[in-house]
């Protein structure tokens, strides 16, 4: 990628002057480059609840089964059966408010007849229910392929898992040369409000249920060709980027918190795409990736970055080839981000589906974002001929970078598939990544060493079991948050064993029942990229697109260590399909409930819901009765939460908490997780006459969405009578720290650090009602501290000292707000002001519904001011 290529942030501007000019001298009305296409420098964890009404609404029943590693449903029935697998689809009810029919787009709808009817065409379509969406409407995956018999379904089948998993073997096999149809999955709508490529699909499907020529038969007797029609259905019909839970799910991949992204998950893992593409909008000229540095180090690049760059030219010609121009329509000729970029459009973080899909076998995988902008202010203020005419331009222009990749795809299927079986080759045997290089990756123009991302991979991960049981051994933090961690990686293909007997492994020991990831299998760069730390990328570039690090061994709970060296020749292991359960109940004595996992919180907020006494313990633990053991038996088994033995009696009762929530949607969601019952609120909502006692709230929760210098006279008199009469207020970032402040509650000060900072830092927990047991590592985006301190204010938690952050991207800006500003300052603080308990975070404990080992923090701190 050479010093040749010109910055992003200088190629939009350009083209948004170049696009602005043709707008006044010839094109009017053609559309301009937008400048945070991906919402980046517009959103971070979508709209905040007083705009997202949506997200207040979602059901507590999808956050319930958010708490385990929920799985979707899948494809899994027509595992016996060939193809074509026709099945007539029951069309929803007519939407008239449909957000798609104003641009002459296909309402969701219409999805059903319309596919129905191409399945009456001929032998080739297929249409399945991958799963539902939050919103609970129906995902359609279509296969198009020539007909199999149950006996050929089941030879690709087989041919599949040898790819997989014994790569070697597959290699040397001449059927899986010959015969083996190369799977293509092409993905449409995932942000709602980014309409087109789901029609062109439906134009694609069509065309070739019909088509009698050569080249179509031969392309769908040697390839599968996967098409979900609408990711996102919800926001389809809304016209929304989000579901109807408010989430962004192109940043949910290593969370999957949402049922479509847990759809997407498993058509990847049962299918197996070796190509595959994710329409968006708008950027113009057509974005299509291979992206920006800095590049995924838990990726096999060199195999990667071949086959993506070879397709990009080739969209790009199709796209070019087209035949619109500036000067005609307003459309931009397209852009490849790793040619003609610096920065600011990169791979780094598995969050986006095509830097998810790689994991599970992906040789090529790419954004496409088409040109003509169609959604928010655009589609409340152009004229509809004007919409329309974008609309189908976007349609045009998708489609000609599906058949281009159906064309790549078809040309050099023997060798995308050799080198989806060398991806998974290198991670069986535990080989080197090759790093790119114009050696390595010949016919890819100006790599340089700023592409250069490998990783060392180590021996094995082990998450232990227990409690250490003597000098030198590891024991678990969180039984909970282990089984978690397992059923999570299960859920993503992830290889987990299990030690039948005690061991060592890395210098340390371990007792049976301890997991044992081996690090030399097929995908062992999602379990790295799910387990590692990560890397601080600070230096790297100056800008990132989105999240720069997370990890799940270190956010979500459980002690997971990672061993660089040793054997595991005579570990003694089991396969684990599932995780153990590690419910509990003590068969004596008062029971003791940890609250250090968001599973326990969620047990005990269903404890109080039922009206079972509970009292506090002053290591912010709860004390449940002997008496109620059976009631503590439940809620072990729903929560799979173990209530030890104590003697301990506890003081003052916990009643359940009623949260009123100024929060973002995965704030909500999380919120829910733990059980607590929220009413969601705003500026507007108090203004509009909230009733404090008529909503028996017991604390309020503020990060979005709630300003007290924009409440009028009588919501501020109600709020500040909430407060003064022991309503606790949680508060997070700056708007939690502004109505601190504004409300005359806590006397501290927030500083902000960087805005655009994130990642995984290093803290030291002081312990108490809020920290108790709380995990060493916590989650930022936009980084707080506090000082100014006043008398009684208490420091629960601060960033370790030095360099506090692990993994991710934190820069000072004009020499402040970086790292080294928050080392040793408090991170967490709480106290008592004008009668009301403040717990103020200026860490980002519940973002996106990710950091679940963090999630505690958040439940003590609402227990406590409640």
């Amino acid at each position: 990628m050479g010093i040749s290529r010109p910055s992003r942030p200088v190629l939009l501007t350009t083209l948004a002057s170049a696009s602005a000019l043709v707008l006044t001298t010839l094109a009017p009305g053609s559309a301009t480059a937008d400048p945070g296409p991906h919402g980046r420098d517009i959103l971070r964890e979508g709209a905040p609840l007083s705009s997202t009404e949506r997200a207040a609404k979602s059901p507590e029943s999808a956050a319930d089964r958010a708490l385990g590693a929920a799985v979707s449903p899948g494809l899994g029935t027509g595992k016996n059966r060939g193809y074509p697998r026709e099945q007539k689809l029951t069309a929803p009810p007519a939407n008239p408010d449909d957000k798609s029919i104003k641009l002459g787009l296909a309402p969701y709808h219409s999805l059903a007849p319309k596919l129905n009817d191409i399945q009456g065409i001929g032998d080739r379509v297929s249409v399945e229910i991958a799963g539902r969406s939050a919103g609970g409407h129906q995902l359609y995956m279509v296969t198009v392929t020539a007909p199999e018999s149950a006996k050929e379904t089941a030879r690709q089948e087989r041919m599949r898992e040898l790819i997989e998993n014994a790569p070697g073997a597959a290699a040397k096999d001449p059927a899986v040369k010959s015969s083996y149809k190369t799977p293509v999955f092409i993905n449409n709508n995932i942000h709602g409000n980014e309409w087109e490529g789901t029609d062109a699909a439906l134009r694609l499907i069509e065309k070739l249920a019909k088509a009698k020529d050569g080249g179509t038969k031969d392309l769908l007797a040697h390839n599968r060709l996967y098409f979900n029609v609408t990711a996102n259905p919800d926001g389809r019909i809304a016209g929304t980027r989000e579901n109807a839970n408010g989430f962004d799910l192109n940043r949910d991949f290593i969370t999957a918190s949402q049922p479509e992204v847990r759809a997407m998950r498993q058509i990847a893992i049962d299918k197996q795409p070796a190509v595959m593409i994710d329409l968006h909008g708008y950027v113009n000229g057509t974005l299509i990736e291979p992206t920006t540095p800095p590049h995924g180090e838990n990726y096999e690049y060199d195999l990667f970055l071949k086959n993506s760059y070879a397709n990009a030219l080739g969209m790009e010609a199709a796209v070019n080839g087209l035949g619109y121009t500036p000067e005609k329509d307003g459309v931009e000729p397209a852009i490849i981000p790793f040619r003609d970029q610096e920065e600011g459009w990169d791979d780094w973080p598995p969050i986006f589906t095509p830097q998810y899909m790689p994991f599970h076998g992906a040789v090529a995988a790419h954004t496409i974002e088409f040109p003509m902008t169609v959604n928010n202010e655009e589609y409340d203020e152009l004229p509809v001929p004007e919409l329309r005419r974008r609309s189908a331009i976007n349609v045009d222009i998708a489609g000609a970078a599906m058949s281009a990749t159906l064309k790549y795809t078809q040309e050099h299927r023997t060798s995308v598939i050799a080198d989806q079986i060398e991806m998974f080759r290198r991670g069986a045997t535990g080989a080197k990544q090759v790093p790119v290089s114009p050696e390595t990756v010949p016919g890819v123009p100006g790599i340089g060493p700023e592409d250069v991302y490998t990783t060392d991979f180590p021996r094995a991960y082990v998450i232990p079991r227990g409690e250490a049981k003597g000098k030198g051994e590891r024991g678990q933090r969180s039984a909970a948050a282990a089984s978690r961690l397992v059923e999570h990686l299960l859920a993503n293909d992830v290889q987990v064993r299990r030690a039948t007997r005690d061991f060592r492994i890395g210098g340390k020991s371990y007792a049976a029942g301890s997991y044992v990831i081996d690090m030399r299998q097929p995908k062992r760069g999602i379990a790295n990229v799910m387990l590692a730390d990560g890397r601080d990328i600070s230096d790297k570039v100056s800008t990132m697109y989105d999240i720069s690090g997370w990890s799940l061994g270190r956010l979500w709970g459980a002690t997971v260590d990672s061993a660089k060296g040793g054997s595991l020749t005579g570990v003694r292991t089991r396969v684990v399909d599932e995780a153990s359960r590690v419910g509990y109940v003590a068969p004596r004595g008062n029971l003791r409930l940890r609250l250090d996992d968001a599973r326990e919180v969620a047990a005990l907020n269903w404890l109080t819901g039922k009206g079972v006494s509970v009292r506090r313990a002053d290591d912010g633990s709860v004390i449940v009765p002997s008496a109620a053991r059976g009631a503590a038996a439940a809620a072990a088994k729903k929560y799979d939460v173990a209530f030890d033995a104590t003697k301990v009696k506890g003081g003052a009762v916990v009643h359940r908490t009623r949260v009123a929530a100024a929060v973002t949607p995965g704030e909500l969601f999380a919120l829910r997780e733990m059980n607590f019952d929220v009413v969601p609120v705003s500026t507007d909502v108090l203004n509009a006459g909230f009733d404090w006692k008529k909503s028996g709230a017991d604390a309020l929760f503020v990060s979005a969405g709630l300003a007290y210098g924009d409440l009028n006279a009588g919501a501020k008199a109600g709020l500040d009578t909430f407060l003064a009469g022991g309503g606790g207020l949680v508060g997070r970032g700056a708007e939690g720290a502004a109505l601190n402040s504004d409300a005359k509650l806590l006397a501290v000060e927030a500083v902000s650090g960087n805005g655009d900072a994130n990642g995984v830092v290093r803290v030291v927990n002081a312990g108490g009602p809020v920290t108790g047991g709380a995990i060493e590592h916590s989650f930022v985006y936009a980084p707080m501290w506090f000082k100014g301190l006043g008398s009684g204010v208490r420091v629960d938690q601060s960033y370790g000292a030095g360099n506090p952050l692990l993994s991710g991207h934190w820069r000072a800006v004009d020499g402040a707000g970086g790292p080294s500003d928050a080392a040793g300052r408090p991170s967490v603080v709480s106290g008592s002001a004008a009668g009301s308990r403040v717990v103020l975070f200026g860490t980002e404990p519940l973002f996106r519904d990710h950091p679940k080992g963090v999630f505690p923090q958040v439940g003590r701190a609402l227990l406590s001011v409640g």
